[in-house]
């Protein structure tokens, strides 16, 4: 029987009475006209649905509009539309429709085309798209039966959206969307209209697998961007355009830190420079761990394959791992530090007095990852990890892990990064009881908590052996990296048979804390180039002064200067080629030098030197000894 009124429920738990078949335009109409204005769907009972869907039963009603994650999915959703529907008003009717889904930041669609698109085709592509906003046209939700929906495809001749069709299960709902003369296979929700679309960019072309697998045939694949305002828009193309100006790769190559090769694919080559800059990150965190009382140690890159199968690596994590053959026997290159040290631990006996032992190792390990996936020194097949464990008893456990944060957050300051922290709980993939991972999830809440540190519940994102923290930071782009993590870990002294002698003389469980900090300083250091646009501040700078003569009779001046500076513990380069002044200070500049020291007729006459600082210009006639001190200042306190 088909009801007059409906109950709905609003999300401040409000409730209204409404007459049956009351669209959701209608029912944000009644709240405010502002409201009817702003809205582009709604939300039934927690279901995205089009802005006209008729509410016919008691509903949990919610209005949605631009400013939110889930209008802006349906936004970016109708530009794809709108950029496919463009695309066949273009090229015609021998134009076949892929998929076209949102994606972060904007939207793609995979398209068959009688034409192969470039770059230089998006600007015709763009104006299209607006004679269709401003055409203004209404865009409409069809249901249809499986058979409407072949005949419809198989007229157009369209063998993507018929293998789409006929991959559905049985008693799908399958909804075709309209909008003028267009029309396409669609699940939704849209937007009511075309007009509603005001600011959107097309980014990119290139080639895609349809549906990803690379049996099936390469369709044209347009990358798009799409926001409520043109400030907003505006906003994210400058922020890319920056973020091309700052991409590791690209600054790695011009400021020589790194490189990489064919003959060893994913596996970065430091040079000079870069290799300073790694060095110095190392030696921060080494002289930080050795005043938290961290002893380092080294474990071996290669191990036989059975410690790998008694530690669960070999169950939860071969696939990603390399192994080779000695002497009739299987060994793997190490994709963890864990294993190595537990070894360590257990080559002697232990008391309650000793614990907690903490063993710090810039361990280099190897990971396989797919030659697709690799990015940079963001993402390679060998990295080091500047890795920690933690052997405690069970009362040390919140005293150690709070030690930890405080590690974490004196390195992550110097940098400059805000960060965020969120608990990884349990995954589908793990070992041990219930029971102790009950206990290592509230041990590390419990520490949150003391701390009064806000954290977010990454559900299933734990390690396989136990619940970890983890450090998100947020560099000068806004962009948020994975870098720190610390884990909790029941697991692996069950697995090696740890102990340590009590009190009452018995032999207990030692519990085992995982930590990182940088994470792998490949990835930090990539993380780095970007943040400071390949301006490293003085501490970390590859060269930290360059001295530059105006003529070659001043070189046994600077030649002195540079020994003082040496001694004094500065990076330093001479440049005494017979160019111009300002050729080499252009070139100090392109290098991202922090200091420029002009040496001339009257810096060599009285003594000096003349100042120049990367960003701020000239600063003026220093003596030697007051340079040396000024940055020895600005290096110790790592500014």
């Amino acid at each position: 029987m088909k009801v007059a009124h409906v109950q709905v429920t609003f999300p401040d738990g409000a409730v209204r009475e409404f007459s049956a078949g009351v669209t959701i335009e209608d029912i944000a109409g009644s709240i405010s006209t502002s409201l009817k204005k702003k809205a582009v769907a709604g939300k039934l009972n927690g279901k995205v649905v089009d802005l006209y869907t008729e509410v016919n039963e008691d509903a949990a009603i919610e209005i949605v509009t631009l400013d939110s994650e889930d209008g802006l999915e349906v936004y970016r959703h109708s530009t794809a539309h709108l950029l496919a529907q463009a695309v066949k008003r273009i090229y015609g009717k021998e134009v076949r429709l892929g998929i076209g889904p949102v994606i972060q930041d904007g939207f793609y669609y995979d398209m068959d085309l009688p034409v192969q698109l470039t770059p230089e085709d998006l600007p015709k592509i763009e104006a299209e798209m607006e004679k269709i906003i401003k055409e203004d046209l209404p865009i409409r939700r069809k249901e249809v039966s499986r058979e409407e929906a072949l005949a419809t495809f198989q007229e157009l001749n369209d063998h993507l959206k018929l293998e789409l069709i006929r991959d559905l299960p049985e008693g799908s709902v399958i909804t075709i969307y309209e909008q003028g003369e267009f029309f396409d296979l669609c699940r939704g929700p849209h937007l009511p209209s075309t007009g509603i679309i005001k600011s959107f960019k097309l980014m990119s072309v290139a080639g895609a697998y349809w549906r990803g697998n690379s049996d099936n045939q390469v369709l044209q694949r347009v990358y798009g961007t799409a926001w409520p305002k043109k400030a907003d828009l505006d906003e994210y193309l400058h922020f890319i355009e920056e973020a091309k100006k700052r991409d590791h790769r690209k600054l790695g190559k011009e400021l020589e830190l790194y490189m990489f090769s064919e003959e060893a694919p994913g596996m970065p080559f430091y040079l000079p420079n870069g290799f300073t800059v790694r060095n110095e990150l190392e030696q921060f965190s080494r002289r930080l761990q050795q005043l938290a009382n961290y002893t380092e140690v080294r474990t071996p890159f290669m191990m036989n394959e059975r410690l790998w199968q008694q530690s669960g690596h070999w169950d939860h994590y071969h696939e990603n791992m390399y192994f080779s053959e000695v002497e009739n026997a299987k060994f793997a290159l190490k994709p963890m530090n864990c294993p190595g040290h537990m070894m360590i631990y257990k080559n002697k006996n232990h008391s309650y007095r000793d614990l907690p032992i903490r063993y710090s190792e810039f361990g280099q390990v190897h990971r396989h990852e797919y030659s697709g996936a690799l990015n940079g020194m963001i993402r390679v097949r060998t990295f080091c990890q500047d890795d920690a464990h933690v052997f405690a008893r069970p009362d040390q456990i919140k005293s150690e892990i709070k030690g930890m944060i405080k590690l974490i957050d004196t390195i992550y300051k110097v940098f400059g990064f805000e960060y965020t922290v969120a608990l990884s709980t349990r995954p589908e993939d793990s070992m041990g009881s219930d029971e102790l991972w009950e206990i290592a999830e509230g041990s590390l809440r419990d520490v949150l908590e003391e701390l009064e540190m806000p954290y977010e519940i990454k559900d299933k994102d734990g390690a396989f052996y136990g619940p970890k923290i983890d450090f998100q930071i947020t560099d000068s782009l806004k962009r948020r990296h994975q870098c720190g993590t610390i884990q909790l870990d029941f697991q692996m002294p069950e697995k090696f048979d740890l102990t340590y002698v009590g009190a009452d003389n018995e032999k207990h469980r030692p519990v085992v804390l995982h930590r990182a900090m940088y994470g792998s300083m490949e990835r930090f250091l990539g993380i780095l180039v970007e943040h400071y646009a390949g301006a490293f501040p003085v501490w970390l700078a590859p060269t930290q002064v360059r001295l530059m003569t105006i003529n070659e009779v001043h070189v046994p001046y600077a030649e002195k200067v540079k020994e003082q500076l040496i001694h004094a513990g500065v990076r330093v380069e001479l440049d005494a080629r017979n160019e111009k002044i300002g050729y080499k200070i252009r070139e100090a500049q392109v290098s991202k030098i922090p200091y420029m020291l002009v040496i001339g007729e009257k810096e060599a006459a009285d003594g000096t030197l003349s100042v120049r600082k990367r960003g701020v210009g000239d600063e003026g006639a220093f003596t030697t000894e007051d340079f040396i001190a000024k940055i020895s200042q600005e290096i110790a306190s790592r500014k």
